[in-house]
């Protein structure tokens, strides 16, 4: 729509011709996505298999090219499809409304004039003497509460004191509404054209220069087109997503949805979507993967050292899901909240058979390391599991602010962190095409702690049929039957030479400080602790008194004497420092427990 819109052009608006010219937009969009894929898996891999050479090099740089323009292709024409579809879908109610106005406008024998002013008819009515008199009709124009009424007309032309009313003349019971009735044309009319506004700036923002090259810059411009397109269009998007429903509800509403309305949440609002538990793994990931240059953006603008931080992470997360990789990465959610948040499989959860989900501790944050280093735990386990089993997949869940610091002494973050992981995981439950997939719940630290608060909370962890416990400081619980997966289906990695296993209680290292400094708190330990299975947050995961199945780990490098620092509480997954503790876990969790080889309690 063009120009000034009046009340006869929005009555007679078919909004489908706006959703069909989506339908369209929707057809080209696939389409170029359609030959994008060609390029990009036919075409370039097979020329880069079979040719090397200077030639083959510049081909591969024109197909690469030519892939951009298609990909660029099918995000702006998805976005003008979006945009088609959110102008019907704003139109919708302003015409209702307009046309209700005009019903009633026809029942009371009321007059809409081309300029929107109402005039109503002339009616006999009673003076204060009871004697019959004409009451003449007039004109009123509507107003929408942002303006001064303007005056009512009587049937002379001039202006009344008030509708119907001049002098002593009686008044017409037709006015008010008439005037009730223009007012609500007015402010249909103006609904409309806000909308018409919004969304002719946004559709005409979303144009390509001819001769299209796609560089940085013409990205950078998606994005931007994107952003526009979510503040102008997103609202009837955004209203639809059950936030406050459980991952099961969610999974149906999904399905639910149609194709074209599913890649519009996933093409304009992929930040709603890419985080929602009980979204499939597939379409989280495609999210994700959209929304990831759009967080880096808006971080490189922030700027600041935590700023920094992230976007270094997010980038070496890109370089990740660029590569080639098996088993396949799936990028299930992504953030830039608190300490940063990421979430990311080795392997399709969805249709794999045995899926695990690790919970690291602390110091784990959005950085480098976790990049580098936390990654590669949940990648490790996917191999060794799928070694066992090929229908296997790790998740590596930084869901929650794992503490940095002395923080690392509160259960706050634990008790923070547990119902995120437990809605995480029911959406794993959810999504999972298997009838019975095998579940493992994995905390490694203080990620440990947060997984025994999960499995304590009531209903336990969804889905969860075994627990593994690494480097635990305790998980708040004296027994591992408390986890409720039954004592023989949680397993404890414990190196010996892992200080965070032998932490204190607090008690005990209060008194042992209080006693003699730093050197009284083991003593203290042996002095209040008569079973030494105690440890800071609970029973020693350990230890015989709590229960669980104590798998075989390498001690790792003595702290002291050693200079082995905290190693020994790094190297569980890592098969090049410990094959049998990365064995045992890989073992779990491809459903073979029987294969364990195991430890005596402490």
């Amino acid at each position: 729509m063009t120009g000034t819109l009046t009340w006869r052009q929005l009555r007679d608006l078919r909004t489908s011709e706006f959703t069909d010219a989506g339908d369209a937009w929707h057809k080209v969009s696939n389409r170029s996505d359609a030959d994008r894929v060609r390029v990009d898996r036919a075409m370039t891999a097979k020329l880069r298999e079979t040719q090397e050479s200077e030639s083959a090099e510049a081909a591969l740089g024109r197909l690469r090219r030519l892939g951009r323009n298609f990909q660029y292709l099918h995000t702006e024409c998805g976005l003008v499809r979006t945009a088609l579809n959110g102008l019907a879908a704003d139109l919708v109610e302003p015409q209702s409304l307009l046309r209700q106005a005009l019903a009633d406008a026809s029942a009371h024998n009321l007059t809409v004039h081309e300029d929107g002013s109402v005039s109503y008819p002339a009616a006999e009515v009673e003076d204060l003497t009871g004697a019959k008199k004409e009451a003449p009709g007039g004109t009123v124009r509507g107003h929408d509460g942002l303006a001064p009424a303007s005056p009512v007309l009587g049937a002379d032309g001039r202006p009344s004191l008030y509708p119907g009313y001049s002098g002593f003349k009686p008044i017409n019971p037709n006015a008010a509404g008439a005037q009730e009735v223009a007012d609500r044309i007015v402010r249909a009319v103006r609904a409309a054209r806000d909308v018409d506004d919004r969304y002719a700036k946004t559709l005409n923002g979303l144009k390509a220069e001819k001769g299209l090259d796609v560089t940085e810059a013409t990205l950078r411009d998606v994005f931007r087109d994107t952003a526009d397109v979510r503040s102008t269009a997103g609202g009837h998007l955004g209203e639809g997503v059950p936030e406050d429903k459980n991952p099961a509800e969610r999974k149906k509403w999904w399905d639910g949805l149609t194709d074209e309305r599913r890649q519009e949440y996933l093409e304009v609002a992929p930040d709603l979507i890419g985080g929602l538990d009980g979204i499939p793994a597939a379409a989280r990931d495609e999210a994700n993967r959209t929304y990831l240059p759009i967080l880096m953006d808006e971080l490189s603008r922030e700027g600041g050292d935590d700023a920094k931080t992230k976007l270094d992470a997010l980038r070496g997360i890109q370089d990740k899901l660029n590569a080639p990789s098996d088993p396949p990465v799936f990028l299930l959610g992504i953030g830039d909240e608190g300490n940063g948040r990421a979430i990311v499989s080795y392997g399709n959860p969805d249709t794999t058979k045995n899926v695990s989900a690790y919970v690291p501790g602390l110091g784990t944050k959005l950085n480098g390391e976790f990049v580098d280093d936390t990654l590669k735990r949940a990648q490790d386990t996917a191999i060794g599991a799928r070694r066992i089993d090929p229908s296997s997949a790790s998740i590596v869940w930084l869901g929650y602010d794992a503490p940095q610091h002395v923080d690392v002494m509160s259960k706050g973050d634990a008790q923070r962190g547990a119902p995120a992981y437990n809605e995480f995981m029911a959406g794993l439950s959810a999504t999972n095409r298997n009838a019975d997939p095998h579940v493992t719940a994995i905390g490694h630290s203080y990620g440990s702690l947060t997984v025994g608060t999960a499995a304590q909370r009531s209903g336990g962890i969804p889905g969860a049929d075994d627990i593994i416990l690494l480097g635990s400081p305790g998980v708040d619980a004296q027994k591992a039957t408390e986890l409720g997966v039954g004592k023989d289906h949680v397993f404890v990695g414990a190196a010996d030479n892992d200080p965070v296993t032998h932490l204190p209680s607090k008690d005990e290292a209060v008194l042992g400080w209080a006693l003699s400094g730093p050197l009284g708190v083991l003593p203290a330990r042996d002095l209040f602790d008569i079973g030494n299975d105690d440890v800071y947050f609970g029973k020693d995961p350990a230890s015989g008194a709590f229960g669980a199945r104590r798998f075989k780990v390498d001690d790792g490098p003595g702290m002291i004497m050693e200079g082995g620092g905290f190693d020994a509480h790094s190297q569980y997954f890592t098969p090049e420092l410990d094959p049998e503790s990365a064995k045992n876990i890989a073992r779990i969790v491809a459903g073979r427990p029987d294969w364990i080889t195991t430890e005596e309690h402490r």
